[in-house]
C-alpha cells in the first residue's frame, strides 16, 4: 500500500513538471534561464543584431529535458484493432538529417535605414514568440560542419533573441530521409538552380510532401547573395541597394562581404553619408577584429579625411591599452595627407603630420617626405616644404620632388637652383614643362640679372622656342638689354610677339630697343599699331639720350607695372655680352613644338593641386586607354594607392599589346602584394605571361607574405613550409632567418631556434639578439634575471 502512495505521488509530481516544462517560457522564468522582462532586442540600422549572449544558459536545454520527461512518463500507445484513423494513427516520420520543422512564421524583415527609410515606430502589443526551425541547424551539425553551424546558430540568434541553442547541437539522430538530405548537400555546395528543381520533383512525384520553410527560406536569401554579388561585380550598384533593400537578412555580421559591398554601392551612387552609416554599422556591432580593420582599409579608400574621422572614433581599445587600428594608423596618415595636398584648405589634426614626420625619420621612404613637402608647401610654408622635398630627392631623385623643390625655390627666390633641379625632368609631364619654365622666366629676372654661364643660357633658349613661351622670352629682351645687346634684345621682344601679338610688355621692350637702334621707321610703325592699346608706347619721349651705356629708366608712368616684368639694371659697360654667348633667333624657322599653354602676365607658377603624373584625382581607370591605365598603375603605386592601383592594371590588361599586358599583371600582383592580399597576387600573376625574372621575383614575395601572414595567426609549422619554398628560389633573408628562429621557439624546437638566431646574431642583427635571449628566457629561467 505504502509503495503505491509514493508511485502516485511521484507521478503526480512527474505530471506536473512536465506540465511546466511544456510552457517553455514559464519555465525558463522559473530557473531564470530565460529572459523573462527583458526588452525586445534592438533592431539596429540594418537588422536584427545578435545580442551581447545566448539567452539563458547555454548548457542547459530545456526542450530536450521536457520531451524526455514527457516520453519517460507517457504510456505506451495501445494497439487498436479498428480501422485506424489515417490522421491519428500514422506513426510520425523519420527525422531526417534537415527534419522538417514545425510551420513557422518569421516575423516580418524589418526594412533597415540604410537601404530605406525607417518606418514610423507604432505601439503594437509584444506578439509571442514564434518556434524555431531548427532543420538547418541539425543537418549542418549531422555533417559535422562546424563553420556553418556556428553560423547558424547566429542567424537563428539575430532573428530570436530568447532561443537558447542545444547544449549538444552535434548529437542528432541519423535520419531516413535521404532526399531531403540531397537536397540540403546541394544547398550547402551552393547548387542552387539544383536544389530548385528537386524541390520540384519532389512536390509532383509526393503532393502531399512540402519542404521544410527554413530551405526555402534560405534558398532565397542564397539566390539574393548571389545577385547582390554579380551586381556588385558588374558595378550595378542601384541592383545592388534594390536586392539588399529586399532581402534585409543579408545585412548582418555574418556576412560582411555583403555589408561592404553595398556601402561600396551608395558612395558610388553618390550616397556618401548612406556609405558612411554601413560602415559605422559594422564598427559598432561587428565584433571580428581583421574584419573591422579592413572595414576602415576600405572605407578610406572611399570616404573622404572628415568621414573618416567619425568612422574612427568608433575604434575600441585593445587589451593592452593599445588602440585596434594602430596596425593600420601609419597608412591612414598618408592617405589623409594626400588628401590635404589636393585642398589646401583641409586642416589634417597635427597628430597625423607628426605621425608621417616620424615616418619619414624612421622609414626612410621617399613617398613619405613628398607627402610632407607638398602637405607644407600648399600651405605656403615654403622653408618646410624644401627641407622635405629635399630630403626625398637625396632618398629618390623623381619628378614629383624636383617639381616640388623647384617650386619652394621659386619662392625663396632662388631660380637659377629651381632651374638646374628641373631641368633633367623639363618634358616628364604638362606640370613639369610649366614648373621649369616658370623657372627660367624668374631666373632671367632676377636683380641684379644673374651671370648665367653659357651652356645654361643655351638650353634655356633652346626650350623656350621649342615651346614657345612668351614670359622668358621676354625676359631674354629685358637681360639682353642689361647687357647693352639691343640687338639680341630686339630680336627676343620680335620673337614674343609673333608667339603673343597682345603682349604688351613686349611690344614696349621693342619700341624703346628701336629707338635706342635709331630705327624710327620701326618705332613709327610700333606706336601706329598700338594706339589706343597703350599710352606708353604711342606717347613715347624722346629716347635719344638712352645711349648704349646708359642705365635704362623705369617703365613711363607705371602705367602697365602689373603686366610688365621688373627690368633688369643695366651692367657696366665693360662687360657687354660676348658674342659667342649671344643667342641667334630665326623667327621665320619652323620649330616642331607641343601645344602653347596660355601666355602668363607673371613668371610664377600658381600652385595647384599636387598631380604626381596625373593621378592624384580620382577617375574611372576603365575611361582610360590600356596604354593610360597602365601608367596611372604605376603612379597610384608610387603615392601608395595599391586599391586604385589595381582597378588601372585591370583595364590595362585589355590591351592588345602583349608587353601591356604582361606589365599590367606584374603591376596588379604588386599591388595585391603591397594591399596584403597575395591569394589574389597569385591569380593576377597568371593573367600574362612573364619573363622568368619576373616570375621568380613575385614568387619569392608571394611566399614571403604568405608566411608573414600565416606566423602572425599562429601557424608555425605552415610559416616554416612557406620560408622553405621561397629558401629554393633566393637565399633567406635575416629577417626571414629571424621568423624562422621564433616559428622554432614557439613549437618548442629550442636546439633549432638557437642555431638560427645565433647565425642570424653574427651579422648584426638586433632582433637575432633578442631571439637569442627570448630562447634564454624560456630554456634557463632561473637564470635571468
Amino acid at each position: 500500500m505504502k509503495s503505491s502512495l509514493v508511485a502516485i505521488s511521484a507521478a503526480v509530481v512527474v505530471a506536473s513538471l512536465v506540465t511546466g516544462l511544456k510552457d517553455r517560457a514559464a519555465l525558463q522564468e522559473k530557473f531564470g534561464l530565460g529572459a523573462a522582462g527583458k526588452p525586445a532586442p534592438e533592431l539596429m540600422m540594418m537588422g536584427r543584431i545578435k545580442p551581447d549572449g545566448p539567452a539563458g544558459n547555454p548548457e542547459f536545454n530545456a526542450q530536450l529535458v521536457a520531451e524526455k520527461i514527457e516520453a519517460i512518463t507517457s504510456p505506451p500507445p495501445t494497439p487498436d484493432t479498428s480501422e485506424p484513423d489515417a490522421a491519428a494513427s500514422q506513426p510520425a516520420a523519420p527525422q531526417t538529417a534537415a527534419p522538417p520543422a514545425q510551420t513557422v512564421a518569421e516575423p516580418a524583415p524589418v526594412t533597415p535605414p540604410i537601404v530605406s527609410e525607417p518606418p514610423a515606430p507604432q505601439q503594437a502589443a509584444a506578439a509571442p514568440q514564434p518556434a524555431v526551425d531548427e532543420s538547418a541547424l541539425r543537418y549542418f551539425a549531422s555533417r559535422g560542419d562546424k563553420v556553418r553551424l556556428q553560423a547558424e546558430i547566429s542567424r537563428l540568434q539575430a532573428l530570436y533573441p530568447n532561443w537558447v541553442p542545444p547544449a549538444d547541437p552535434l548529437a542528432v539522430p541519423q535520419n531516413g530521409d535521404k532526399q531531403l538530405e540531397a537536397m540540403w548537400q546541394l544547398y550547402s555546395d551552393g547548387r542552387y538552380a539544383e536544389l530548385r528543381k528537386a524541390v520540384a520533383d519532389r512536390q509532383a512525384a509526393d503532393a502531399g510532401w512540402q519542404p521544410p520553410a527554413d530551405l526555402l527560406d534560405r534558398l532565397d536569401v542564397a539566390e539574393a547573395r548571389a545577385r547582390l554579388v554579380n551586381a556588385s561585380d558588374l558595378k550595378q550598384y542601384a541592383t545592388v541597394v534594390d536586392t539588399a533593400a529586399a532581402t534585409p537578412s543579408l545585412l548582418t555580421c555574418s556576412e560582411i562581404d555583403i555589408l561592404w559591398r553595398v556601402a561600396d554601392a551608395f558612395i558610388q551612387t553618390e550616397r556618401a553619408q548612406r556609405g558612411q552609416d554601413a560602415y559605422a554599422y559594422i564598427l559598432k556591432n561587428c565584433t571580428n577584429p581583421a574584419e573591422r580593420q579592413a572595414t576602415v582599409e576600405k572605407a578610406s579608400t572611399l570616404l573622404s579625411y572628415q568621414p573618416m574621422q567619425a568612422l574612427l572614433a568608433l575604434e575600441r581599445p585593445a587589451a593592452d591599452g593599445s588602440k585596434e587600428f594602430d596596425a593600420i594608423r601609419d597608412n591612414l596618415a598618408r592617405r589623409f595627407m594626400a588628401e590635404g595636398n589636393d585642398d589646401p584648405n583641409l586642416a589634417i589634426a597635427p597628430d597625423y603630420v607628426a605621425r608621417l614626420e616620424k615616418l619619414a625619420a624612421t622609414q626612410d621612404l621617399a613617398s613619405d617626405a613628398l607627402l610632407l613637402g607638398w602637405y607644407q608647401l600648399r600651405r605656403n610654408n615654403d622653408a618646410d616644404a624644401e627641407k622635405w622635398f629635399r630630403a626625398a630627392r637625396a632618398k629618390e631623385d623623381s619628378v614629383a620632388a624636383s617639381q616640388g623643390l623647384a617650386l619652394a625655390l621659386i619662392a625663396r627666390k632662388a631660380p637659377e637652383e629651381a632651374e638646374d633641379v628641373m631641368f633633367r625632368w623639363r618634358a616628364d609631364s604638362d606640370d613639369a614643362t610649366s614648373t621649369y619654365l616658370a623657372a627660367t622666366a624668374n631666373l632671367m629676372a632676377l636683380q641684379p640679372p644673374a651671370d648665367l654661364a653659357e651652356d645654361v643660357l643655351h638650353r634655356i633658349a633652346t626650350e623656350v622656342i621649342a615651346r614657345k613661351y612668351v614670359p622668358t622670352a621676354q625676359q631674354f629682351g629685358w637681360y639682353a638689354r642689361s647687357l647693352n645687346q639691343f640687338q639680341t634684345a630686339a630680336r627676343w621682344f620680335e620673337t614674343a610677339l609673333a608667339w603673343k601679338p597682345d603682349d604688351e610688355p613686349s611690344a614696349y621692350g621693342l619700341v624703346i630697343t628701336r629707338e635706342q637702334l635709331s630705327d624710327r621707321k620701326a618705332v613709327l610703325d610700333l606706336q601706329r599699331a598700338w594706339a589706343g592699346r597703350s599710352s606708353r608706347i604711342t606717347n613715347l619721349e624722346d629716347t635719344s639720350s638712352l645711349t648704349p651705356n646708359a642705365v635704362m629708366p623705369p617703365p613711363a608712368k607705371g602705367a602697365l607695372a602689373a603686366q610688365q616684368p621688373a627690368q633688369p639694371t643695366q651692367r657696366p659697360p665693360a662687360e657687354p655680352l660676348p658674342a659667342e654667348r649671344r643667342v641667334t633667333l630665326q623667327p621665320g624657322s619652323e620649330v616642331v613644338v607641343r601645344a602653347a599653354r596660355p601666355a602668363m602676365d607673371t613668371v610664377t607658377v600658381p600652385r595647384g593641386p599636387r598631380q604626381t603624373r596625373g593621378c592624384s584625382t580620382t577617375i574611372d581607370a576603365g575611361q582610360l586607354e590600356p596604354a593610360d591605365a597602365l601608367s596611372r598603375g604605376w603612379c597610384l603605386m608610387d603615392i601608395n594607392r595599391p586599391m586604385e592601383a589595381i582597378s588601372a592594371f585591370e583595364a590595362a590588361l585589355q590591351s592588345p599589346s602583349r608587353k601591356v599586358r604582361e606589365d599590367a599583371a606584374y603591376g596588379q600582383s604588386l599591388a595585391y602584394l603591397r594591399a596584403g592580399l597575395s591569394g589574389n597576387a597569385a591569380v593576377a600573376a597568371t593573367k600574362a605571361p612573364q619573363n622568368r625574372q619576373r616570375a621568380a621575383e613575385l614568387q619569392v614575395a608571394i611566399l614571403a607574405d604568405r608566411a608573414l601572414s600565416a606566423f602572425d595567426a599562429g601557424r608555425y609549422r605552415e610559416t616554416l613550409i612557406y620560408l622553405d619554398q621561397r629558401a629554393q628560389l633566393q637565399q633567406e633573408r635575416i629577417d626571414l632567418m629571424v621568423l624562422r628562429g621564433y616559428c622554432y621557439l614557439n613549437l618548442k624546437m629550442y636546439g633549432d631556434a638557437t642555431r638560427i638566431f645565433e647565425a642570424a646574431a653574427a651579422t648584426g642583427s638586433r632582433d637575432a639578439a633578442r631571439g637569442l635571449a627570448d630562447v634564454r628566457n624560456v630554456t634557463h629561467p632561473d637564470t635571468n634575471n
